[in-house]
């Protein structure tokens, strides 16, 4: 039961990414979400993964606002006449351990407008990430580590 819930809400998501309620769109988003679940059936396990689901709801949020927020301030510096920007790339040091964790930190980064991950070292402590404007790369890392990555510990608790 718990995978049919998976599986409604992945579509839900698809029907709100893809911006299309048309039978052929759900269709598909039901195919999508049901493939995705086969392949990382081997890679997550549900008795391994504990979900806080408040927690996860503030990742979330916190993820919608930095969504927005990010973009606001790229179109900003996008449309500023004299582009004043310091492009880089900043090593992030990591606190969250597991392959979920680092995967899912990487992906929101990337989400969002303005910043890309890069790469991730060997032992998996650092994440290398690119910025649009890299002028504070520890204001970056801050923002970071007090943002998504403490919502993520909080959301899936070892």
């Amino acid at each position: 039961m718990r995978r049919v819930g998976l599986v409604l809400f992945l579509t839900v998501a698809w029907m709100a990414i893809t911006g299309s309620m048309t039978v052929a769109n759900v269709l598909l988003g039901l195919v999508v979400a049901v493939l995705s679940l086969w392949i990382a059936r081997a890679h997550v396990s549900e008795a391994k993964l504990k979900v806080r689901p408040l927690a996860a709801l503030l990742l979330a949020a916190l993820f919608i606002k930095e969504l927005a927020m990010s973009a606001y301030r790229v179109a900003v510096q996008v449309l500023t006449p004299r582009l004043v920007l310091k492009p880089g790339i900043f090593a992030f040091p990591l606190t969250v351990t597991r392959d979920f964790e680092i995967t899912l930190l990487a992906n929101l980064i990337t989400l969002t407008p303005g910043t890309l991950s890069v790469d991730v070292s060997r032992d998996r402590r650092l994440l290398y990430v690119h910025a649009l404007d890299c002028s504070d790369p520890v204001a970056l890392k801050r923002d970071i580590a007090g943002g998504f990555e403490r919502r993520i510990r909080e959301a899936f608790p070892l």
